[in-house]
Parts: C-alpha cells; structure tokens; sequence
C-alpha cells in the first residue's frame, strides 16, 4: 500500500498552486460528436442549437463520428450518408468552424478480431478511405484506433502515408492519444502484468506529435480515485505532453464531458473543473505561453449543463 499512498500524494500535492494568469482558451479547443449528425437523425434545428452552444467558446474543430472503419481499412459511404448536409449547415450557422470526420476501429493486438495495422493492404485502404472523406467535404481526419501499443511502428508507417494525403488537400491530420507513462517505462510494466499497456513512452508519444497536426490525448479513464489526484494527473500528462510536442503541432487535451462508474473511471472523481484546473497548472508549469494549445470535449452525447458552464468559467472566461 505505501508506494501506492505515495503515488496518490504525489499527484494530489501536484494539483496543488495557482495556474499562470493568462493561461486560458487560444481558440483552438475541439469537440467530439457522435454519428446522429451524420446519419439523418439531426436537423436543422439541432445544429442551430449547436451554435449556440459553440457560441463565444474556443471550440475550433468538430470530430463528427463518421465511421467506424471495416477491418479491412474501407468505409462504407453509408455510414456519412448526411455529411455533405451537416458540413453545410455548419457552415452556415457557424462561419470558421471545422469540421472533420472522427474515424476509429478495434486494433487486433490484444484479440483475434479487429484492425490488423501490420498488414501493408489494410494501411492502403485506410489511406483510400481517407482521400474518400475528404472528397465528401470534410476539412480534416480524425483518427482514433484503439488499443495502441506504444512503439507501433505500422501506426507511424500509416501516419506517414496519411500525412501525404492531408497535406496535399491543406487539410488537417488528428489523432487521438494515449496517456503518457506516469513514470518511465510504465506501459511495459503494465502491459506485463495486465496484458494491457494502457500508457504510451513519452518517446513515441513524440514520433506520433511530429507525424500529425493534432494530436488530442484521451485524458480521461485515468483509474484516479480522487478528484485532486485526477486533476494533478491530468496536469502531470499536460506537462509530459508539451515536453515532446512540436510548437506547430496542436496539443489538445482531453476533458470528460462523461459521466460513468466502472473500473478506470469515477464519475466523482473525474470532473470537468479538476481536469481544467489540471490543465492550467501543466500549462503553466511547462509553456505558459503555448500558442497552438487547447482542450477536446469528450463527448456531446454525454454532456451535462454543469460540464459545459465548468468549460466556460474554468477555460473560456
């Protein structure tokens, strides 16, 4: 129990001070949105509801559920069928927002079933799925595939590709992010006992930062049992995720816009204030002044009154 007690003190003294004066919104925070605004559920009326909402926020880029990918890399067109509505209407009711297509499917590392990177014909489909999206209108991709061991060398060779790709249409490439190892090496220690190396090196965290140009870490199932020892975590992973993040890469951070209890993540204990003011303080501490620096809401679906009124008095102002 003592180095577990120790750990706990640690992250709580780490939430501990006060953030930087200026350490708010650069107007580069995103959102992710589930797959009803893409598939003929939302109307019109939602999304004007949804401007408002957005209104005088520091929310930039949507992430518009638009998959999951096959196995085998494809998108059925079907699964977007309304994009071209929604990108309209977006634009429309909200000038200078972005909207970018949040795809995602189950990695086959720790399973026989799921997203086979190794495989050089599953990376090409993915890198055609995405030349496909673009082409419907969407203004980036958004990649999250899951679980990703840290030192994936096929993900890299995939990020490469896809960079080409995005780069060539001057449309942004985003990824989800694992957590950063708490302490050195602590992905393979829990990967050992687990089977399950939850974390990613603070290394490869790098290569992944310099290969996109956004990378969101899901902040977020922390397994923290306290809400000031959630919020010294999240300001740890900030700290650790600015040390190898290139200044032109945009470093977001995830904010729980959730809310369960199971293994992994307490809804008490997890909050949107901890995770804001845990954001400040890693800000604060490491690069104040970050330019191309901002938070992701994670999810829409889920979202309380009192998570986005946290959002906007701890971040906006």
């Amino acid at each position: 129990m003592l180095p577990l007690l120790a750990a706990l003190t640690a992250l709580r003294v780490n939430y501990m001070g006060d953030p930087a004066e200026g350490t708010y919104t650069r107007g580069k925070d995103a959102i992710w949105l589930g797959h009803a605004w893409v598939d003929g559920r939302k109307k019109d009326a939602d999304v004007r509801a949804l401007a408002g909402r957005l209104k005088d926020t520091g929310i930039h880029d949507l992430y518009v559920h638009a998959g999951p990918l096959e196995h085998d890399g494809t998108l059925p067109r079907t699964r977007y069928a309304e994009a071209g509505w929604f990108i309209a209407a977006v634009h429309r009711e909200m000038p200078g927002i972005r909207v970018q297509a949040w795809l995602g499917d189950v990695l086959a590392g720790e399973g026989p079933d799921g997203m086979r990177l190794e495989r050089a014909a599953t990376r090409a489909a993915v890198v055609r799925s995405t030349r496909e999206i673009l082409a419907a209108g969407f203004q980036g991709a958004h990649f999250d595939l899951e679980p990703l061991h840290s030192d994936d060398r096929n993900y890299l060779t995939l990020l490469d590709a896809l960079r080409r790709v995005t780069a060539a249409q001057r449309a942004p490439l985003s990824v989800a992010a694992h957590q950063i190892d708490p302490l050195p090496g602590f992905h393979s220690f829990w990967g050992a006992t687990t089977g399950h190396p939850k974390w990613w090196s603070q290394e490869f965290f790098g290569q992944v930062a310099r290969r996109v140009d956004q990378i969101a870490v899901m902040s977020y199932d922390t397994m923290q049992p306290l809400e000031g020892t959630y919020g010294g975590y999240v300001a740890q992973q900030t700290a650790l995720a600015l040390e190898v993040t290139p200044p032109t890469t945009d470093l977001l951070m995830g904010l729980p816009f959730f809310h369960e209890n199971r293994f992994g993540h307490w809804a008490h204990a997890e909050t949107v204030p901890a995770a804001v003011r845990g954001v400040r303080l890693g800000l604060s501490r490491t690069d104040a002044g970050r330019a191309n620096f901002g938070v992701a809401l994670y999810v829409d679906f889920a979202a309380t009154e009192d998570d986005w009124t946290a959002y906007r008095k701890g971040w906006v102002r």
